[in-house]
């Protein structure tokens, strides 16, 4: 009979490990993402900012062995914001003129060079859509919604950016960086632009800061 309880405290012990195991895969990694070729990355993007953490997060908890430096002239590769342009327009009005519905766009472009000026990732731009019902009554929830939707496309457009530096075109361009175009080494500058539509008291969510 003293089989039983020894082999129940077994199980629980494989099954508590099982789960401790899953729990460590778990984490910021993304479906179908591969470890990054290069070892450091520096960036124009805020390192302190929100948008700058969950970035720096990310792609380390995806590729352990990469860091990102302060230091351009050391960095294996520049991950270099271009623009970002965050738009908010009315998309349907009521019989009496009052906004029913908003449509928030976001436009993030980027590229990604060596330390040399090769191009390992042309100018590419994200760009993420969302609708939004609006109502006047309610504005100041409504203008908390929309900074919170603004921000659920950026962490949504950081996987994409991510899935973009791993791809097997970025891995194969990074090993042949000297087969590809070089450009001048870009300054830091950051183009940004907030766009909005003022109706019943919204001004338009405001350029957020990365």
């Amino acid at each position: 009979m003293a089989l039983f309880p020894a082999l129940a405290r077994h199980l629980r012990l494989t099954l508590g490990l099982a789960c401790l195991l899953a729990l460590g895969a778990c984490g910021f990694h993304l479906k179908g993402a591969t470890p990054l070729p290069f070892h450091s990355i520096y960036t124009n993007i805020d390192p302190d900012s929100a948008f700058g953490v969950r970035l720096q997060r990310t792609i380390q908890a995806n590729s352990p062995d990469t860091r990102f430096i302060r230091d351009r002239a050391q960095a294996d590769v520049y991950l270099h914001q271009i623009s970002e342009n965050e738009r908010l327009r009315q998309l349907s009005i009521d019989a009496e003129g009052r906004v029913e519905e908003y449509e928030l766009n976001l436009d993030f472009t980027f590229q990604l060079l060596d330390k040399a000026g090769h191009v390992l990732l042309a100018p590419t731009t994200l760009h993420s859509t969302r609708e939004l019902p609006y109502n006047d009554r309610i504005v100041q929830a409504k203008e908390s919604e929309i900074t919170r939707t603004f921000k659920d496309m950026r962490d949504k457009q950081i996987d994409q950016i991510l899935r973009r530096l791993s791809s097997p075109e970025v891995q194969a361009a990074y090993r042949n960086s000297g087969e590809r175009p070089v450009v001048p080494i870009p300054d830091s500058s950051i183009q940004r632009s907030s766009q909005g539509s003022q109706t019943g008291g919204l001004t338009g969510s405001g350029s957020m800061p990365y």
